[in-house]
């Protein structure tokens, strides 16, 4: 399935390697997180890259449902940065949405495909 959401979770992870390279300078619980985020952050394009390439419809689906169960955990992560007050939330707030955008987009083709397959 051709979209562009491969080059928009790219975009994605950028912007998460640069909150993920502002927080890795503070030390302690801040770069802790850090860590989690950009590896589930990441985790969605490389994911989705991978289904691009899947062999199946069932490797695809398994491919996107792993990039929308990172994205969730993504999506976490954002939050609790922004209610522990270790970035501002206005500084993750867009970050946010396209986090939760990620999730639906995923979870439609997800669906779609599913409906599809025998």
């Amino acid at each position: 399935m051709k979209s562009d959401l491969p080059s928009r979770t790219f975009e994605f992870s950028i912007r998460i390697v640069g909150l993920c390279k502002h927080l890795s300078h503070q030390p302690g619980v801040p770069r802790t997180m850090a860590n989690q985020l950009l590896r589930s952050g990441t985790s969605i394009g490389a994911n989705v890259e991978e289904g691009q390439a899947s062999q199946s419809p069932a490797d695809f689906v398994s491919k996107y449902s792993i990039a929308c169960k990172e994205a969730r955990e993504t999506h976490y992560w954002l939050r609790l940065l922004a209610a522990t007050d270790t970035v501002p939330s206005d500084r993750v707030a867009d970050l946010e949405q396209e986090c939760n955008e990620l999730i639906a987009i995923l979870t439609t083709i997800i669906k779609k495909v599913k409906s599809k397959t025998p």
